[in-house]
């Protein structure tokens, strides 16, 4: 009975470090996915801004004569 109840400690102190473990990883995931949602919406910004100014230097452009 003892042996069982020592083993069962064990299984359960594995668990336990397991949940702290996933716990940890989940929060530097968190983390990274907050950061690559910033640079995502960094990176729209600059690509709306870029083909915005493209778009007035082909209206400065002068029409082709054919």
């Amino acid at each position: 009975m003892i042996d069982e109840l020592n083993a069962l400690e064990c299984r359960v102190a594995e668990v336990v470090a397991l949940c702290s473990r996933l716990r940890a990883e989940n929060d530097t995931l968190r983390e990274q996915l907050a950061t690559a949602h910033a640079d995502k919406q960094q990176l729209t910004e600059r690509m709306a801004a870029a083909c915005a100014r493209l778009e007035q230097l082909i209206q400065q452009l002068p029409e082709a004569k054919t």
